[in-house]
């Protein structure tokens, strides 16, 4: 059973996410909350697989709180979904960089919710290629000096890895493009987690734009 916590500062919202989850039966909400602060406290109360988050919420953003549940090492198993109605590039990377581990607009297909969260439960990264293009769209104006020296830190063939990371491939890809086996891409891409101090693979992603590894129109 995957254990979903729904945060947003609407009723009507928080109890139309929760009757759409709860139609599968291998979902179950925890919980729900209001703000950005009761979604921290509600993290740590139910510990849920994933939260649903909104991001504009009085008493704390939903970022803010999202940065707050990703920095918590006691709640490292958490994975958080921003689900927002504002499509802005902005949000999605600041998303990202608050350390969300998916993206999803409220007008979402409500079997697409569904399947979003068990990716996201499952431990992959929920990297849809409209949330794909605007990170592009924000690379356009070259690497972020201050990141891409952490490609030092990096063998060439973990650049080679995390390029192909960065291009949305699964570790079976990985492996194939690369001419490695799947146990081989995994490991690979474990080390970059822990080089890169990265929590997940959404953050591999970005950090492979942010250090110009992968740019606008590359692979």
């Amino acid at each position: 059973m995957i254990r979903v916590a729904v945060v947003d500062d609407q009723h009507l919202v928080r109890e139309g996410l929760r009757a759409l989850l709860e139609r599968s039966d291998d979902i179950e909400v925890v919980g729900m909350a209001g703000s950005g602060s009761a979604a921290v406290d509600l993290a740590w109360r139910t510990r849920p697989d994933v939260v649903l988050m909104d991001v504009r919420m009085p008493d704390g953003d939903g970022l803010t709180a999202t940065r707050r549940i990703v920095a918590d090492t006691a709640l490292r198993e958490v994975r958080v979904v921003v689900l927002t109605t504002f499509d802005t590039d902005e949000n999605v990377l600041s998303a990202m960089r608050a350390g969300a581990s998916g993206f999803l607009l409220k007008d979402t297909d409500p079997q697409e919710l569904r399947s979003a969260i068990r990716i996201v439960a499952g431990g992959e990264a929920l990297l849809s290629p409209a949330v794909t293009e605007r990170v592009m769209r924000a690379a356009a104006a070259g690497p972020d000096p201050r990141t891409a020296e952490l490609l030092d830190r990096l063998t060439p063939r973990e650049c080679e890895v995390l390029a192909e990371v960065g291009a949305g491939r699964s570790n079976t890809e990985i492996a194939g493009a690369l001419s490695m086996s799947p146990a081989t891409a995994r490991t690979h891409v474990g080390r970059l987690l822990t080089k890169l101090d990265a929590r997940d693979r959404p953050q591999l992603v970005r950090l492979a734009y942010e250090t110009g590894l992968i740019t606008p129109g590359g692979p």
